[in-house]
């Protein structure tokens, strides 16, 4: 039997386009037109794909209401959040997506995975990041914007293993700061996904669905490593309520961004959602 729960939405993520990287001619309105086509409730999208719209949150709003689409997170990264150097320069980035997220009521700021180029045994750059996501977690607290971690598994993750997340969560301000994660990433670190999810659920507030290959290549949702039916199965079980986010970074997805996210939604509802 099929069941639709409808308090768990439905979001697409821009990464899609963005890994394009100067490849993408876009705007921002494209991506709106083509994730309201698509048939997902929200986007999420990030400080980099923001473009024209960055200075403007009260016309991206307007552009969301006219495409039926809510703001489901803003995700803010840059080079990994573990460089004190960068500490003001990163914070002042945070700050303004504070600032933009106050024009949308319970919207979440994701903020990146720890990542350094550089091995890190003693967990000092790691130590780094944690510091500034708990400073960012206040800030968000204050201006009641919730904040969540996502960790990825892209080269120079410092966020990867159990032992990490455990590390990372036993250190996050838990009452400035949830978890975000990704099926692809936690998979591609090594864990097991149901684990993790169970471990950490009670903290999790926003989830990332993405799909994995068994040797660690990205693919479609539904094609790889990732047991979706039991995910929901847990979300729901939870009383989760929060947003899950299709994310699509495969080779097809590079050749072809819209069909990718079609083809994620449609396998989404075969699921119930």
């Amino acid at each position: 039997m099929e069941i639709i729960m409808t308090h768990i939405r439905v979001a697409c993520q821009t990464y899609t386009w963005e890994m394009l990287g100067p490849a993408w001619r876009g705007q921002v309105t494209d991506l709106l037109d083509w994730v309201a086509q698509a048939g997902y409730e929200g986007i999420e999208i990030t400080n980099t794909m923001i473009g024209e719209f960055a200075a403007r949150p009260v016309a991206f709003a307007q552009a969301l209401q006219e495409r039926h689409l809510q703001l489901a997170a803003f995700a803010y990264a840059t080079t990994g959040f573990t460089d004190p150097a960068r500490w003001e320069e990163d914070l002042a980035g945070a700050r303004r997506a504070l600032d933009f997220l106050r024009h949308f009521p319970k919207t979440c700021l994701g903020l990146g995975g720890a990542a350094s180029p550089q091995p890190d045994p003693e967990r000092r750059r790691l130590d780094q990041a944690i510091a500034f996501y708990n400073e960012v977690g206040r800030l968000g607290l204050a201006a009641g914007v919730p904040v969540n971690v996502h960790p990825h598994s892209h080269y120079g993750s410092l966020l990867e293993s159990a032992a990490d997340y455990t590390y990372l969560m036993q250190r996050l301000d838990s009452q400035a700061l949830s978890l975000g994660p990704d099926t692809g990433h936690v998979v591609r670190g090594g864990q097991d996904l149901n684990t993790c999810l169970r471990t950490w659920m009670p903290r999790i507030t926003h989830l990332h669905l993405k799909d994995v290959t068994a040797q660690g290549a990205w693919t479609t949702l539904g094609q790889g490593a990732c047991d979706f039916p039991t995910v929901f199965r847990l979300l729901e079980e939870a009383h989760y309520m929060g947003w899950v986010v299709a994310e699509e970074e495969s080779e097809v997805a590079r050749q072809d961004g819209l069909a990718a996210v079609h083809a994620n939604r449609a396998y989404l509802r075969t699921l119930g959602y």
